[in-house]
């Protein structure tokens, strides 16, 4: 792209996420029907401010958090590096309804934002594959950075040696199979959740997840959709995740037991979620707010579609 021809400023939407999809840890994200919009536009040098990562002077035009801040920071400086391109300086804001610390990918819609944004700005060095290799360096796992960049229900691959992302299988899903998450209002970052998983498993607690997380994928690629019914077995981090979460177990048995598929832990939580067809998606909703209710937990329901798109160029 001719640099006289480059936008100055452009807008990135990028759905959230559910990771793990029970079993798949870090190796399974779908894309979800809730968004967040990152803007990001190039300054003339004389305005630098901010912190400066390297030749990045990354700008924050509306009020933003230190993590905030350093995703942008960490996100301009990884596609710099890998793009052989310099840094300038850009001011950025981020919007839209993914909360964060919930377990919905709110960290790769700022992250798959910022990258995306940039790289239209320098003129598109990378493709959206290389994209979605940065942002899994940057997460350190694909699940959620595969699904917000690209769309629909990802399995996605490291390789075994370096973790170093190798690329994703996409699965689209249809409108009609619905994703009903509930919220706590309880934040759970992903840092501290991790902090509880165990360092070994046992033998068989990995077979058993193994099982289920081919079987959910085998389901959601053949689209038999009612095999989905107790499909999920995660032995491998809900045992030590959902604990934490007051409520969060009950609220997956009354989702299922009001006419939910199954359901599982959004990525390291505080969301849960329950798999159903539309037609039910109220009454999963509402079950689930009420399990969470009757703990003392207030909590918001949201009834969502896979997104099958990934991130797009809104302006």
């Amino acid at each position: 792209m001719n640099p006289e021809t480059r936008p100055q400023q452009v807008t990135i939407r990028v759905p959230g996420s559910t990771s793990n999809c029970g079993a798949g840890f870090d190796s399974l994200g779908l894309a979800l029907t809730i968004y967040n919009r990152v803007t990001v536009r190039r300054e003339p040098v004389a305005d630098a401010g901010g912190a400066s990562t390297g030749g990045w002077h990354p700008v924050p035009q509306r009020e933003s958090d230190a993590r905030a801040q350093e995703m942008v920071a960490a996100a301009a400086q990884a596609l710099g590096n890998l793009a052989r391109v310099g840094g300038f300086t850009f001011t950025y804001w981020i919007e839209g309804e993914v909360p964060p610390a919930r377990g919905l990918g709110s960290s790769i819609t700022v992250i798959g934002g910022v990258l995306a944004g940039l790289n239209i700005l320098c003129g598109e060095p990378l493709a959206r594959e290389q994209l979605v290799a940065v942002a899994s360096f940057l997460e350190g796992h694909p699940d959620n950075a595969a699904a917000g960049l690209l769309g629909g229900f990802c399995v996605a691959r490291c390789s075994p040696e370096k973790n170093d992302y190798v690329g994703t299988v996409r699965i689209t899903l249809p409108n009609t199979l619905r994703f009903v998450v509930t919220s706590p209002s309880v934040e759970l970052l992903t840092k501290e959740s991790r902090g509880v998983l165990p360092a070994t498993l046992p033998y068989f607690d990995a077979v058993k997840s193994i099982n289920s997380a081919a079987y959910v994928v085998a389901i959601l690629a053949t689209g038999d959709y009612a095999r989905l019914r107790g499909a999920v077995s995660d032995f491998m981090h809900e045992p030590y995740r959902l604990p934490k979460i007051r409520g969060g177990r009950e609220a997956i048995a009354a989702g299922v037991a009001a006419g939910g598929y199954t359901g599982w832990l959004s990525g390291s939580g505080s969301s849960v979620l329950c798999v159903c067809e539309a037609g039910a998606a109220a009454a999963v909703g509402a079950a689930m707010v009420a399990a969470f209710a009757a703990v003392g937990v207030p909590s918001e329901a949201r009834d969502l579609a896979a997104d099958n798109v990934g991130y797009v160029v809104e302006g």
